[in-house]
């Protein structure tokens, strides 16, 4: 450790380091930036997010990602929640998963996501699942996602909807048996008997 990181004190006839705190890049600001409150703008309008999803909904997405990346990190990148999806000024949104293809890496930049992922998945929970249903799907849709999976924690499902000539089609609906494979992506194979996880009492 150099000396201009470290102060000695000897009032007390102990010696004792004191660290003295240093900025973490040009300014504070950015580091302390990461405990502002998260919000989405949808269609135009903000929205507020909690800043703790529950248990539930942390184990769902912990359980996608790593069956994600266990098939698909080879092509592509996987991000989850808090990551920001910059599709244009009126949308911008914090999906609780990505994934990129590794030939569209240029829309990964330091600070959010510009433009859209190959595969977005939302985990619905009361306060936002009209939004990810209804107004977010529209603007993946609009913005050419190519694959949108919506999964509803409480009747334990994923619909999985395919960009087919500029609309979404609800491909199918998986329950909790059975696995989950894609037509867009082949790489895909998620296992739906470990997604959801046990019921708490």
């Amino acid at each position: 450790m150099s000396n201009n990181r470290k102060l000695e004190d000897h009032s007390d006839g102990n010696n004792r380091i004191k660290e003295q705190s240093e900025s973490y890049g040009d300014s504070d600001s950015e580091f302390l930036g990461m405990e502002e409150p998260r919000y989405e703008i949808v269609e135009g309008i903000r929205y507020e997010l909690k800043p703790t999803p529950t248990v539930t909904h942390q184990q769902i997405s912990g359980s996608l990602h790593i069956m994600l990346y266990q098939t698909c990190h080879a092509i592509g990148t996987i991000l989850y929640s808090p990551i920001d999806v910059f599709l244009d000024k009126d949308n911008q949104f914090q999906p609780d998963l990505v994934y990129i293809l590794h030939e569209n890496a240029e829309i990964i930049k330091e600070k959010r996501i510009e433009g859209a992922p190959d595969l977005v998945v939302e985990i619905l929970s009361p306060s936002t699942s009209h939004n990810d249903k209804i107004r977010k799907k529209r603007q993946f849709e609009r913005h050419g996602v190519k694959e949108y999976w919506i999964v509803d924690p409480v009747h334990r499902t994923v619909d999985q909807f395919i960009l087919n000539k500029g609309k979404f089609d609800l491909f199918e609906t998986y329950s909790i048996s059975g696995r989950m494979t894609s037509p867009v992506f082949s790489c895909i194979d998620i296992d739906m008997s470990r997604l959801f996880p046990a019921s708490f009492t």
